[in-house]
């Protein structure tokens, strides 16, 4: 059985023994793929420092998290977009528009966006959008700048039936972590009208730890709780939600 994380920060731990033994818990859960999400210059060095550690197992991304575009955030583009010139990406992101801790920044959010979507476009790469409370303004730059490389995955899906049946038409797959095993999430629910086919598995490690944890720092070896809820969800075993789902990560980051 192979599992593979589509989000994690699990970069954000920095103490080595700890994050040796956050990698350890990995393995021992069978999740030996592990995608890096970008959020700001800072964070690039660290990306890579575990990626150097576990180049068979860490995969790295590279964007602006919208929470993180500021009046600067041309200058800050730049200085992310430099950077991949030496850097072996498989994403762009995360990238998109957050409406829940600042609405002001909508205007530049937007741009950062397009921006880096014309990244992607260029290298050919998927994007992993964060989208919270913008739904609506995010499916609005989407259908403008939808086109045959426009593709990626809307990590950290939450809406509602309608709204993952839109990404999935423009080309998106829906990220599912830690959130669908609430009980008044109702994503379970949204789901059962998706097919295996359109999901794959994240946590957003260290935040939205799946039950038992919820509550508590999440970390990437709780994916497999997760990958039970699916199972019961799709009424099938952990080893076949495993196994499309890398499948699907597959065939989104061509690694």
């Amino acid at each position: 059985m192979l599992l593979t994380d589509t989000h994690t920060h699990l970069y954000y731990e920095t103490d080595e023994e700890k994050q040796a033994l956050l990698m350890q818990r990995c393995f021992d859960n069978n999740i030996e793929r592990l995608f890096l999400p970008n959020v700001d210059i800072a964070s690039i060095a660290s990306i890579d420092a575990m990626v150097k550690k576990y180049p068979k197992n860490c995969f790295a991304m590279a964007g602006l998290h919208p929470c993180e575009v500021k009046e600067d955030y041309e200058l800050v583009l730049d200085e992310i977009c430099q950077s991949i010139v030496d850097r072996e990406i498989y994403a762009i992101g995360e990238i998109g528009i957050d409406l829940y801790w600042d609405k002001a920044t909508l205007e530049i959010q937007k741009i950062a966006f397009i921006e880096q979507i014309n990244w992607a476009k260029d290298l050919d790469l998927p994007i992993v959008i964060h989208c919270r409370e913008a739904f609506n303004e995010v499916f609005e730059v989407l259908e403008q700048e939808k086109d045959k490389k426009l593709r990626g995955i809307f990590h950290c899906f939450t809406g509602n039936l309608e709204q993952a049946k839109h990404a999935i038409e423009l080309g998106f797959y829906l990220g599912i972590g830690g959130v669908v095993t609430y009980k008044k999430s109702g994503l379970d629910e949204v789901l059962k009208d998706i097919p295996l086919a359109n999901i794959v598995l994240e946590t957003d490690s260290p935040y939205l730890a799946p039950v038992p944890f919820r509550g508590k720092p999440n970390e990437s070896s709780y994916l497999i709780h997760i990958a039970e809820k699916l199972a019961e969800i799709y009424n099938t075993s952990v080893e076949e939600i495993a196994s499309v789902t890398t499948a699907n990560s597959i065939s989104i980051f061509k690694v």
